[in-house]
């Protein structure tokens, strides 16, 4: 149980970090509550990519797109349609869903997805397998 504790508040964390990073490298700032979300998604897409391993990586990475998708949309309705903090706003992309979700992110979402997959393996595999080779048991 604490090994799983350990292994979840890593990912999250790292989850936290890195979405952070890479939306302060495309739109040149981010905003706490997009860390938050980067973590738990992050952690969602690990545990679905750990636990459906066997499956395509094309299917995974859809599941992984529709996650990211879900808390966009269920984060954006809470943060900036009803605290209005005005954290994003796609009304200008076509095909939006109350301007916090659109077709173009998601496809983005979907690409995002592949490293995510890759790196979960990874972070499995080299940290919390507990197997000095790096192979995962699960």
């Amino acid at each position: 149980m604490i090994k799983k504790i350990k292994e979840y508040s890593f990912v999250y964390l790292f989850g936290a970090v890195v979405y952070s990073l890479i939306e302060i490298t495309f739109r040149g700032f981010t905003h706490w509550t997009m860390a938050l979300t980067g973590g738990l998604a992050y952690l969602l897409i690990y545990i679905m990519n750990i636990k459906a391993k066997t499956r395509s990586l094309i299917l995974r990475c859809l599941a992984g797109c529709a996650i990211i998708t879900a808390l966009e949309f269920v984060v954006g309705c809470i943060v900036n349609r009803k605290l209005h903090m005005n954290v994003w706003d796609y009304s200008q992309q076509p095909g939006h869903l109350l301007g916090q979700i659109c077709p173009l992110f998601s496809a983005i979402w979907f690409l995002i997805s592949f490293p995510a997959m890759l790196l979960s393996f990874f972070i499995k595999g080299r940290l919390f397998s507990g197997n000095p080779d790096g192979k995962g048991r699960n």
